[in-house]
């Protein structure tokens, strides 16, 4: 019926079969698309191992959109930059996407696919799946029009544990769970799958006991009776240890073959097989008995010019691995790695893969006593792989993936000496991931061992991230703090050379100096952090200086048409678009090209709302807010506002909610609904940090306006007065003489007209 739905209303339906092993979600899905017709069926699969592969089963699911040579990508119509979002997913490292840029680009690149035929995209497993890729899903469900999508997701009830409102509040999205058979059912699937072979009626109870309803029980039961008389048959109490027994019948070469290929996965490659076991000449042979005895069946291949197979439940794969000592494990997943590094190169997620097995050689040795020299090699080699994935995931804004990558990584390596940058990598991440107290703590531990092993260099590099990001936490650590600390490291830093050191000394600067609206040295820090992480190439952290370097000539003292030109002349802000696109359109605004400014803003607008990323629609309705204002249209920046104020306050952020919900205050003063502004200048003040310039002067500026209408003028010129000594401290030039204005129409409601003469003359 979904199905029906989705054909015939051209719309898009998230349908989720859940149920635990074996209990027959495959089969049920296998059966359905058997009977789809002409429909384009598509797969993938998260992986039972390795935290942090999010994009597995969309890569998938692309290169069998795309084929092989991935040409047609040209053929479906796509924006220039979902094609680019879409090659960055592939791999392309030369590309840089966020993960909401991504989800947005698959969806079109989907809908592309359904306008030709209706479209199934089945992906296995999704109790496995990482937040990301499951906000991928749910964001095609959400905002799919016009194409015949069916999403059809396959999991085991554990999914609601991790994400307990899975297609919740969706008129387009289905959940089923799978029972056990009742007791009438399995005694009728194990007729049929006798047929004529007769059975003793109490060893049919006791399999119908055992199996307590699961198909794949009983299946693997009635294989196991096969030529062997009743009274020989032990029924294995689970379903475990049946598999096992399954396995135990198998000849030695036959089950070392299921064992080898267990390492890789659920689907394995013949030539992994071959190269993990000793006999490379009789494999395939005793692949095709396997195939024969419905243990594997042939799969599509991840590895050019060799053979895939897959176990034909994960249940059997785990049985066969089970099997497999810990020192055997680890030979087999360090011998895994080296064959996956020479024949895996064209796999997109190469690192995470690399990096679990190494990990996996690594914990077995562990375990099976203290490590040799050989042992601490593997980690090591294990923690640069999962550090490259991890910094990768967290230039495309996969934070959750970036966290669980870098920790595996952090904690395969000995306490000393210690990898600074590593645990700063992590730090930022966990920031990012609102972990704020375990950052700050972490960029502790790692100054304090640094400086244990006479790491004089990386000790202060993890001392200035501590403290910018401790800034954020801890009100004692000011801004001012932080710039004394990058002076005390200076000397050290610029000695050494280490451009990572330097780029988080540059860092640090930029925080700082934004903290304190001190627009021209967020400039000069910017710009220096650009410099230095194109030395190294860290394409993060260009592009956050990239971006606050935007902001600094949005803010600072750069002339507009000055900033403008700066925005056009530079390609290299492709790197930050939207942020370009938002500053542009407020630089036309200051102009008064209101027109320009408005057509700019509302198509970045849209592109947001397309990729559902809530804060940055925010950021851009605010900044039409701005526009409107600035155009003497305080009932349009009302509105406007309170959206931005709105999305905010739903995700729970705060920083730009404070300052938002004082400039809606200020439309709200300019409609003369005086109590409603005042509610927002308390809003603010609640909301803002002690030292948010900007925050702190808007508030005070609107809450001295109102006092002064109400007739309270002595209170009212004192925080007035106070809102542009703060302002004067900095160079906001973008907001100083709103500060001034503002002022000075307080003096003019207290009948001062020459004083507010005098700060109406200094706002000019």
């Amino acid at each position: 019926r979904a199905w029906e739905r989705t054909t015939h209303e051209r719309s898009c339906h998230l349908f989720t079969v859940l149920g635990p092993a074996g209990v027959g979600k495959s089969r049920l899905a296998a059966e359905f698309l058997e009977s789809l017709g002409d429909a384009v069926v598509v797969r993938g699969r998260c992986l039972p191992y390795g935290e942090g592969i999010t994009y597995w089963p969309v890569v998938e699911v692309l290169k069998q959109i795309l084929g092989p040579d991935r040409a047609t990508l040209d053929g479906y119509g796509l924006d220039s930059r979902a094609v680019l979002a879409i090659r960055s997913v592939l791999g392309d490292e030369s590309v840089r996407a966020s993960a909401d840029e991504i989800a947005w680009a698959v969806r079109k690149l989907l809908e592309a696919v359904a306008e030709r035929r209706p479209l199934v995209c089945v992906f296995d497993d999704v109790h496995w799946g990482e937040e990301t890729f499951l906000d991928l899903v749910e964001h095609i469900a959400d905002l799919s029009r016009d194409a015949p999508i069916l999403l059809l997701c396959m999991g085991r009830p554990e999914l609601l544990d991790q994400r307990s409102g899975w297609g919740g509040g969706k008129l387009n999205a289905t959940a089923v769970l799978l029972e056990p058979l009742s007791p009438d059912q399995t005694d009728e699937l194990i007729e049929r799958l006798l047929g004529d072979q007769p059975l003793d009626d109490a060893l049919r109870a006791r399999i119908r006991e055992a199996a307590e309803g699961n198909p794949l029980f009983v299946e693997e039961m009635v294989a196991m009776l096969d030529g062997a008389p009743d009274g020989d048959v032990v029924v294995p109490p689970t379903i475990q240890a049946l598999l096992a027994a399954r396995l135990d019948q198998l000849e030695p070469a036959e089950r070392g073959v299921l064992e080898r290929g267990s390492v890789e996965g659920r689907i394995f490659h013949r030539g992994a097989v071959q190269a993990l076991g000793p006999d490379e000449e009789h494999v395939m042979s005793q692949l095709t008995t396997l195939v024969r005895k419905e243990l594997v069946r042939p799969d599509r291949t991840q590895i050019p010019g060799d053979d895939a197979f897959r176990f034909r439940h994960l249940l059997i794969r785990d049985a066969a691995y089970d099997g497999l000592p810990k020192a055997a494990r680890a030979e087999l997943h360090e011998r895994f790695a080296l064959w996956l590094e020479e024949f895996g190169a064209d796999l997109v997620e190469l690192d995470e893969i690399l990096g679990y097995h190494l990990e996996q050689a690594h914990r077995f040795r562990a375990e099976l006593g203290p490590l040799d020299d050989t042992g601490r090699r593997i980690g090591e080699r294990a923690s640069e792989r999962l550090a490259v994935a991890g910094r990768r995931a967290h230039n495309r804004g996969d934070t959750s993936a970036a966290i669980a990558l870098l920790e595996r990584a952090w904690t395969l390596l000995p306490p000393e000496p210690v990898d600074v940058y590593l645990g700063l990598a992590l730090a930022d991440a966990l920031f990012d991931g609102g972990r704020l107290g375990d950052a700050v703590s972490l960029a502790g531990v790692v100054a304090e061992r640094a400086a244990a092993t006479g790491d004089t260099v990386g000790e202060w590099a993890a001392r200035l991230e501590a403290a910018r990001l401790g800034s954020s936490v801890d009100p004692s650590v000011t801004a001012q703090r932080i710039l004394e600390l990058v002076a005390l490291a200076r000397d050290n830093l610029v000695t050494s050379g280490d451009d990572r050191a330097l780029a988080v000394a540059a860092m640090a600067e930029v925080w700082a100096a934004n903290v304190l609206a001190q627009y021209e040295k967020v400039a000069e820090a910017a710009d220096r952090l650009v410099e230095i992480a194109r030395r190294s190439g860290n394409t993060r952290r260009e592009g956050m200086g990239l971006m606050w370097a935007m902001f600094a000539s949005l803010h600072g003292p750069t002339p507009v048409e000055d900033a403008l030109r700066a925005l056009e002349l530079r390609p290299e802000l492709d790197l930050v678009a939207p942020f370009r696109c938002s500053v542009r359109s407020l630089l036309l605004a200051m102009l008064g090209r209101f027109d320009e400014a408005r057509l700019v803003g509302a198509a970045e607008r849209a592109r947001f709302a397309e990729l559902g990323a809530v804060v940055n629609e925010a950021l851009v309705l605010w900044h039409h807010g701005t526009i409107e204002m600035l155009a003497g249209d305080p009932d349009a920046a009302e509105q406007f506002l309170r959206d931005a104020c709105d999305r905010f306050a739903a995700v729970g952020e705060k920083g730009y909610h404070s300052t938002a919900v004082a400039l809606l205050g200020q439309a709200l003063y300019a409609l003369d609904r005086l109590d409603e502004a005042d509610e927002c200048a308390a809003r603010s003040e609640e909301l803002g940090a002690s030292d948010d310039v900007l925050t702190q002067v808007l508030w005070r500026q609107l809450r001295a306006k109102v006092l002064a209408r109400n007739g309270e003028h002595a209170a009212a010129i004192d925080l007035a007065r106070t809102a542009v000594a703060l302002g004067d401290e900095s160079d906001d030039l973008a907001n100083r003489p709103d500060a001034t204005l503002d002022l000075a129409e307080v003096l003019e409601l207290a009948g001062q007209r020459e004083e507010a003469m005098t700060e109406l003359e200094h706002a000019l």
